[in-house]
């Protein structure tokens, strides 16, 4: 399958530390920092694979007076500069010098700080030049026993450099060649190559740990899915990336912060990887491998299995039930919940808009028991004592069934007059419950209707154009991706859809919206869907979701929550009603 070509920087290739030029450079000032004193002589060496194969060095007019105790220091005086040029005639020179290079300072950020920002007022693009500082390394590197502190002269002293810093920026550039090189070799011995591994390099990394890094060394540049696997084969992590090489790289340097992560780094023995065409198949097939392995340390393949539906009972007086299966029975359903907590607040606030009986007793057609407290309340129509027929107690049934799949209003507008008598009394933590009520319904029955309308398509094919101009190609199946594939540049994507059409997953219709697929699945195909300039090239079947459906109440949902955050005593004007706004 083809994949697209990508620009790769030096951290992503992985550029070893014997190709890079690295330019040294060291600057003399007035003492104060940026935009407040000024630069007196740049220094710079530059050296390549051990070799210096250029120097630089000029005095700098600071247009100001250089303070005497800074002249005793440099020995560089207001005369010496007084006929040098200014930084902004020096600039263009160095930075012609410094082209292409990584930049390497003792103590970068000074140096570094001052080029910028001299660059920046005199209008001259700074470049974005990798950066190597010396001090930061050496901290890293040399211990308390070896050396009393990281200060140039005292690296200096501990790598016997052939010039011996003197507070001149030349001397100092050249000092600081010698010390880079000297902590190269420390480095190079734990495993330290390339100009990567150079800036993630951390002595809290163990070196076992970072022995592990030829375990990327197979994988490719390229959009794909990893698994991490132990002595026996036993997948412990599943990822993706767009670049599987530079991601899996990433494990074994400082930048892994994770304790778990470090744990599984740490008992890893190999790095499997899958490559795929496009990002979304990688996302899906990450869902897919998490859910076949159950990986122990992924988070989210804990309990990856347990949904929660809520489900209208076929019997002769129907009832709202949480289930955990979705089954060819005729019933309706509303889900799938990840928590019971959320299943059982959406309960709750179908109970509040429609008096259906919420007790578990069997029914007859023509029951004869006694009717509960919540009959009592006007909270339930009690069939049970038979003062309801099955026909007038099925149109409450119907109007739930339809709130489910279409149109949600008489749930949102139930709520509403409720959480607005609670605000006017003040109960703002109830007139919040039923919000969270509210909130878990409306969010779960526009997931279903999202889910339901792609689920309900046979077949649809889309296409989406890169950056750099090729077609990203995807084959949905009643929600599942059945084929992905790239197209370069320059190619016409029609052969190639065609191709993928015809080899694509056969997948067959199912029970519910999430038969053939997860639903986080689903929902990473709607959102690539939806994203701009992605094309429907063939659809059979209709991708709709309802007009008056639970999606119109999400935006007002969600600024209410936001606004919810106030303090309490401000909560009643923000408890707003989700219903249509009224006027006058």
């Amino acid at each position: 399958m083809p994949i697209r070509g990508v620009q790769h920087s030096f951290d992503d290739l992985g550029t070893p530390l014997h190709a890079i030029t690295f330019c040294v450079v060291d600057l003399e000032t007035t003492g104060n920092p940026p935009g407040e004193g000024g630069i007196t002589e740049i220094g710079a060496v530059k050296v390549r694979a051990g070799e210096v194969v250029g120097e630089f060095q000029t005095l700098v007019n600071p247009s100001e007076t250089i303070p005497p105790f800074i002249a005793v220091l440099t020995g560089i005086t207001n005369s010496m500069v007084a006929t040098s040029p200014r930084i902004e005639s020096v600039l263009p020179a160095f930075l012609e010098f410094a082209h292409g290079c990584v930049m390497v300072a003792h103590n970068a950020p000074f140096d570094m700080g001052f080029l910028k920002h001299e660059s920046l007022v005199h209008g001259y693009d700074w470049p974005d030049f990798a950066v190597v500082d010396t001090a930061l390394l050496a901290r890293r590197v040399i211990t308390p026993d070896e050396a009393p502190n990281c200060k140039l002269g005292t690296l200096a002293k501990l790598f016997r450099t052939t010039v011996t810093p003197n507070h001149r920026a030349l001397s100092d550039a050249r000092a600081t060649v010698d010390v880079l090189h000297g902590l190269f070799e420390r480095v190079g011995s734990l495993g330290v190559q390339t100009l990567e591994d150079l800036q993630t390099y951390s002595s809290r990394v163990a070196p076992a740990v970072r022995a592990k890094r030829h375990l990327a060394e197979s994988l490719p540049h390229a959009p794909g899915v990893y698994l991490f696997t132990d002595d026996r084969g036993e997948v412990l992590y599943v990822g993706k990336s767009k670049d599987l090489r530079t991601r899996v790289r990433s494990y074994f340097t400082a930048s892994e912060t994770r304790n778990r992560i470090g744990e599984m780094v740490g008992i890893a023995t190999g790095v499997r990887g899958i490559e795929c065409g496009t990002p979304l198949e990688a996302e899906v097939r990450e869902l897919r491998l998490i859910g076949e392995h159950k990986p122990r340390y992924n988070r989210r393949s804990k309990f990856p299995e347990r949904q929660h539906w809520l489900k209208v009972t076929v019997e002769p007086f129907p009832r709202l039930s949480l289930v955990k299966q979705v089954r060819d029975d005729d019933a309706g359903y509303l889900g799938p919940f990840s928590s019971r907590k959320t299943a059982e607040r959406a309960m709750a606030a179908l109970h509040e808009a429609f008096p259906i009986r919420q007790c578990t007793a069997r029914m007859s057609k023509h029951p004869s028991l006694s009717p509960c407290v919540l009959a009592e309340m006007g909270r339930c129509v009690a069939p049970c004592d038979g003062r309801i027929s099955m026909d007038s107690y099925g149109e409450f049934v119907a109007a739930l069934r339809t709130a489910l799949t279409v149109d949600p209003t008489p749930v949102v507008d139930a709520l509403d007059r409720r959480i607005d008598v609670l605000s006017a009394d003040e109960r703002f933590e109830d007139a919040a419950v039923h919000r969270d009520r509210l909130s878990a319904f409306v969010r779960s029955s526009a997931r279903m209707q999202r889910m339901a309308s792609v689920t309900g398509c046979a077949e649809i094919c889309a296409a989406r154009r890169t950056e750099d101009g090729g077609w990203e190609l995807h084959v949905i199946r009643r929600g599942r991706l059945a084929a992905a594939g790239f197209t370069p540049r320059g190619t016409d994507p029609r052969p190639h859809l065609e191709m993928l059409r015809a080899s694509a997953e056969t997948v067959l219709p199912g029970i519910g919206p999430v038969a053939a697929a997860s639903p986080e699945e689903i929902e990473l195909i709607l959102r690539w869907l939806e994203l701009p300039g992605v094309r429907l090239v063939e659809m059979d079947g209709t991708w709709t979701c309802p007009v008056s459906g639970a999606g119109r109440h999400l935006t007002r949902l969600d600024n209410s929550h936001s606004d919810a955050h106030h303090h309490p005593t401000e909560r009643r004007r923000h408890l707003r009603p989700l219903g249509p706004a009224r006027v006058g």
